[in-house]
């Protein structure tokens, strides 16, 4: 195989750009391309078997043996009680739905919007939001106690005459959940038919090649065939995104219809889709990030001008959170109810106040202190060390939202603090599983959308004007 490193030597190329430092203008031939993307999913080495096992091994006690250790003896395993009947299984799940929005956010808008930057990292975006809604559906169940129930949320006829409690936010997120996932992973589908095709064409006998037969739905690449498959995404992703919003402000609702001091906000809505949005463009740098370190031959594909693009949006969405955070927070303070009041004081000064800092340190101070740097946000490590911070005050403030914020009602005599016993090793076994499928995805399917930045390729180009060299975009639709 040929190197990938093709330098650009022209005359003080220290002063200008080299375009050519950007994957659009530097093409490979089609071959080559598909060559690498296979080899860099056939290519394992024995300390991925062995991450594989240990992740396994922390699913399979966390969310096996523990699991197995609440149903059987109840929810008095965990720290749930009066007041503090939402706990960190709540947390998680409002966390996990606000990290799958970001793989819609990244594919559906920027594929509205035309951005070309996004073509390599689509499909690992569009894989977290799926891997992730599953982690906010197993978190819904962990909640509930006696799962085995949990038919009793369909409405299906029965002889006990029993409908479902609409009024209950569970069903809320039951409808928001199975809608999302099922759009997310027909959108996710999509563009992967092309690149199943590819695999299959790729793949000498055995079980995958039927598994990706099977999957490519016979895609042969005909032009018929590509024109229903553009014209499906192109709808997709503009039915896609009011999904989005609708999925998070629902669960916005689940704590602003509630009467609980803190709770009862009108600008939930927006604030939980920007604070989704903000932990879910955090979660891609930190998929990227180790994509790019793990994966051969993906350094070709996700580049400098990706994390700076990437970096610009978790930028902005940090304003946008820090802005909305405030409105929140404004209102109450300038209100004359006592109990938001409260409130406030709890979170800021009570014994957890430190939580509290924490969590306004990672998700304001560190982005804006860094992200305003293009050579900072260009730097792999840093962006994903950044997005991690932004993760960790993300989950903290769903905490100080709900187990905390509930500590205070307006019956002080139940007021007590929640601490938290058998949902650690759960809520580690949700992160322990959401990588370990990550990691099988990156055998079985193309993670790089091949036809996707071939197409891109395609249609940059660089022509001269003068002593310049400028790219120009042809629209290939």
């Amino acid at each position: 195989m040929t190197s990938i490193a093709k330098p650009f030597a022209r005359p003080h190329a220290e002063e200008h750009e080299d375009p050519r430092q950007y994957l659009m203008h530097d093409p490979l031939p089609r071959g080559q391309m598909n060559a690498m993307v296979m080899e860099a999913m056939h290519t394992t080495s024995p300390i991925f078997w062995v991450i594989t096992g240990i992740l396994a091994a922390i699913v399979v006690f966390s969310l096996g043996y523990e699991w197995y250790r609440l149903i059987m003896e109840g929810q008095g395993l965990a720290g749930v009680t009066r007041p503090d009947y939402w706990g960190v299984f709540l947390v998680n799940t409002v966390f996990w739905i606000g990290i799958s929005h970001a793989g819609t956010f990244i594919s559906a808008i920027l594929r509205v919007l035309k951005v070309e930057s996004r073509r390599p990292f689509t499909r690992a975006a569009e894989l977290m939001t799926t891997f992730g809604l599953v982690q906010a559906g197993l978190s819904i169940f962990m909640h509930l106690g006696r799962v085995w129930l949990v038919y009793w949320m369909f409405p299906i006829p029965n002889e006990r005459r029993i409908w479902p409690d609409f009024h209950s936010p569970l069903m809320w997120d039951l409808m928001a959940i199975t809608t999302y996932l099922l759009c997310s992973t027909m959108y996710l589908f999509l563009p992967l038919i092309p690149d199943l095709a590819m695999a299959r064409d790729r793949t000498q006998g055995g079980w995958l090649k039927h598994f990706y037969r099977i999957l490519a739905l016979g895609f042969r690449g005909t032009e018929g065939e590509w024109k229903n498959l553009t014209t499906a995404m192109n709808i997709f992703a503009f039915a896609i995104i009011p999904v989005m919003f609708s999925v998070h402000t629902i669960v916005s609702w689940d704590f602003a219809m509630a009467t609980r001091p803190g709770w009862s906000s009108t600008v939930f809505g927006p604030y939980f889709v920007i604070g989704a949005l903000h932990s879910g463009m955090a979660a891609v740098a930190i998929v990227l990030f180790l994509l790019r370190s793990s994966m051969k031959h993906y350094k070709y594909f996700i580049r400098a001008e990706h994390f700076n693009t990437i970096g610009m949006l978790m930028l902005l969405v940090s304003m946008a959170w820090a802005y909305f955070y405030f409105n929140d927070y404004l209102v109450p303070w300038y209100g004359g109810d006592k109990w938001d009041k409260l409130v406030q004081e709890y979170t800021e000064k009570g014994p957890l106040w430190y939580l509290w800092y924490t969590m306004l340190i990672c998700n304001i101070v560190v982005p804006w202190a860094i992200l305003w740097n293009k050579k900072w946000r260009q730097t792999p490590w840093l962006l994903a060390s950044v997005g991690l911070l932004i993760n960790v005050g993300m989950w903290l403030e769903r905490y100080l939202i709900i187990p905390v914020g509930v500590t205070i009602n307006r019956q002080p005599f139940t007021w007590r603090q929640y601490y938290p016993r058998i949902e650690i090793p759960m809520t580690i076994g949700t992160f322990a599983l959401f990588l370990l499928l990550y990691m099988l995805a990156s055998r079985l399917i193309p993670l790089i959308p091949v036809w996707e930045v071939q197409e891109g390729q395609e249609a940059h180009m660089l022509r001269k004007v003068g002593k310049a060299e400028v790219s120009t975009l042809s629209d290939l639709e």
